[in-house]
């Protein structure tokens, strides 16, 4: 397990946000899905929690493969989709990744939103209960981005907002914008498997770092998009930009729907931080357990003199096959229909 902890932080209030969260989310992963890649949406609901209140339940099918390293995909299907739920009782959230081709892989991600400059550095005792990790900051301005993402309408040491003035984003621009906001994330990935799991754990949380990066940099360079949006226009922005993304990757009809009722809390609750390193009894490792045999340790064939075969006649070899032959046809790529922290 390996566990840190990113600050990012923004020219909003935590008030402004809550709208430019949503508008960047759907935008982002639409901008980012292609045919037979990308985000697909596959359900969006008001949901009720009797510690955190009312909130939004999603769950999404991350479409990736192309993008996972060399040697990711030497191991993987061709067809393979990480799935991501997500709890949002803003200002505060849950996100976990599952994938179940990797059992013993997760990621987990808790955040928190406050009006500060990143300088809170108690925001997750309760949760840490005196776990080390490690505090990364984010610039939004002055990190390194990827290639593939730059765009120059994006690059925050040029961008300056027409609707709210703010910008062009200086060096040190944390420490004197007014106003400011942080989002604090808790990143725990997990991927319990001898040989790769440094290797496995280190790149993902690299792959995190940079999505966190671009999509936070995205959030402030879309502001003059967003920022008089009410939070009815953004869930509707939010619908529609949802269905068009799942026809873009191939999903026919959209499997999209924002409801009015809230699910109940006993059908889809939200995980709580994991502490322990030990990976659950559901993922460990099944004991060993004798082999079956697929095929008999001797053929014996029968003696030509007494199975009714004469003498000289040629016999020719049977095929043999230790495989049952399945009456499931194999799924097509149709019938099998997302790089926080947002």
């Amino acid at each position: 397990m390996l566990l840190k902890e990113y600050r990012i932080c923004m020219p909003l209030t935590v008030e402004e946000y809550r709208i430019g969260q949503l508008y960047m989310i759907s935008k982002h992963s639409h901008e980012q899905s292609d045919r037979g890649e990308g985000v697909e949406v596959v359900q969006n609901e008001p949901f009720e929690d009797p510690a955190h209140g009312q909130g939004q339940f999603t769950e999404k099918r991350v479409y990736l493969n192309s993008k996972l390293p060399n040697w990711a995909q030497a191991v993987v299907p061709k067809i393979f989709y990480v799935t991501e739920k997500a709890w949002n009782y803003y200002p505060y959230t849950k996100t976990e990744y599952t994938c179940s081709f990797l059992p013993k892989f997760s990621i987990h991600i808790e955040t928190k939103y406050e009006d500060n400059k990143g300088c809170n550095d108690n925001i997750f005792d309760n949760e840490l209960k005196e776990q080390e990790r490690e505090v990364c900051f984010v610039d939004i301005a002055y990190d390194e981005i990827p290639e593939r993402y730059y765009k120059e309408s994006e690059d925050l040491r040029y961008f300056k907002s027409d609707k709210t003035s703010r910008g062009i984003l200086q060096e040190g621009w944390r420490d004197t914008q007014d106003p400011v906001m942080c989002s604090y994330k808790l990143v725990t990935v997990k991927f319990e498997v001898w040989g790769l799991q440094t290797r496995v754990e280190q790149y993902v949380h690299k792959v995190v770092r940079d999505v966190l990066l671009l999509g936070h940099r995205q959030a402030f360079a879309w502001v003059d998009e967003w920022i008089d949006m009410t939070m009815d226009e953004v869930r509707e922005f939010e619908r529609t930009i949802q269905e068009a993304t799942n026809q873009k990757i191939g999903i026919f009809p959209p499997l999209i729907s924002i409801s009015e009722t809230p699910l109940s809390s006993c059908s889809v609750s939200a995980p709580t931080t994991p502490m322990a390193t030990d990976a659950p009894e559901s993922l460990s490792v099944a004991k060993d357990r004798p082999r079956k045999k697929s095929a008999p340790e001797a053929l014996t064939l029968p003696d030509p003199a007494t199975s009714g075969v004469p003498q000289g006649t040629s016999m020719s070899p049977l095929p043999i096959s230790n495989h049952r032959q399945s009456s499931t046809p194999p799924a097509s790529n149709t019938d099998i229909a997302e790089m926080d922290k947002q």
